[in-house]
């Protein structure tokens, strides 16, 4: 069975609403004076554009910090990982050696 949208009063008032949106915003000009105020010449438009370069960088795009942040990262992680093994401070190592000694009675065959 083919079900069928059904057109309505609200759907379409809507799509109207979105379409005449729609090309509202595509009909923005740029514009250059701010404030609602257009600049235009009946011969040309010319557009400028300044660029300003400020040395207003944020302290993570510096690459010290990155090389400073790995190497305390690397110590940590060193410093974690061996931190499992434990350690002897004494310098002298006491050795135990044990001797067994087996005997037999040498009178007894079974």
């Amino acid at each position: 069975m083919i079900q069928t949208m059904k057109v309505t009063v609200p759907r379409i008032f809507l799509l109207c609403f979105f379409s005449l949106f729609t090309l509202a915003v595509w009909a923005q000009e740029n514009n250059e004076a701010g404030g609602g105020e257009t600049k235009s010449t009946t011969t040309t438009t010319t557009k400028t554009t300044d660029i300003n370069v400020t040395a207003n960088d944020t302290w993570y795009t510096q690459p010290w910090v990155w090389i400073v942040g790995a190497a305390v990262f690397i110590l940590l992680l060193v410093a974690l990982l061996s931190g499992g093994k434990r350690r002897d401070t004494s310098s002298t190592t006491d050795r135990v050696v044990v001797k067994k000694t087996v005997e037999r009675d040498a009178g007894t065959d079974i």
